[in-house]
């Protein structure tokens, strides 16, 4: 799916990672390491195309991604550190916009996203009344209505209780095993009965110098 040749990025006259090469196919979980501050959401968002200041190449599926960005986003689902949820409205009102801006529309479908996150009864009551481990659920309840195939993730088991992380950590072996491919970040020691890549880039920065 995801080929990365030689990625390098520099911020403040300071290089966060060099030579950073990775391959990412279907059935593929593989997770990125660092210290805080090694740029572990850099590499997360140049992979989703949100940074364009890097050396190296990114491709998808052998094309380089700005070649083919618009394939390239409606195959990818990014989910970053932040819910990304409009807290003056409620998780009906922001699934509905999700659904929008990639062209359908079933309420259906995201009442059935809420109850499997344990949001039933929560469907019209605006985020901002919401706990931070709530409007995290609403965010997530995005993976039940989309087929990207490329999910990355940038430590999405932030705010959640103990059960909302075994569930989530299914929902990633599934998609896995289903022939997904996520890429994520996380400082939670990742439970999963799938093969796990890690690419650690304090190791890297090590190798490199």
């Amino acid at each position: 799916m995801l080929t990365v040749a030689n990625l390098g990025c520099e911020r403040d006259e300071r290089v966060l990672f060099d030579q950073l090469s990775l391959t990412v196919g279907s059935g593929m979980l593989m997770q990125i390491q660092g210290a805080n501050g090694s740029g572990k959401t850099t590499v997360l968002r140049i992979l989703a195309g949100l940074n364009s200041e890097y050396t190296g190449t990114v491709s998808w599926q052998g094309k380089p991604c700005r070649q083919v960005q618009q394939e390239f986003q409606q195959a990818l689902f990014y989910l970053g550190h932040a819910p990304a949820i409009n807290r003056t409205l409620t998780p009906l009102q922001n699934l509905r916009w999700f659904c929008a801006l990639h062209g359908f529309s079933d309420d259906v479908a995201i009442h059935t996203a809420l109850q499997e996150l344990g949001l039933a009864g929560y469907a019209d009551i605006p985020c901002h009344q919401m706990s931070a481990g709530q409007q995290r659920r609403v965010s997530l309840a995005r993976l039940s209505l989309t087929t990207a195939p490329l999910w990355i993730m940038d430590e999405p088991f932030t705010a959640l209780d103990r059960q909302g992380v075994s569930e989530l950590e299914a929902r990633i072996d599934r998609h896995a095993k289903n022939g997904g491919a996520v890429i994520l970040t996380t400082h939670h020691s990742l439970q999963t009965t799938h093969l796990l890549t890690v690419v650690n880039l304090d190791a890297l920065r090590m190798e490199v110098a």
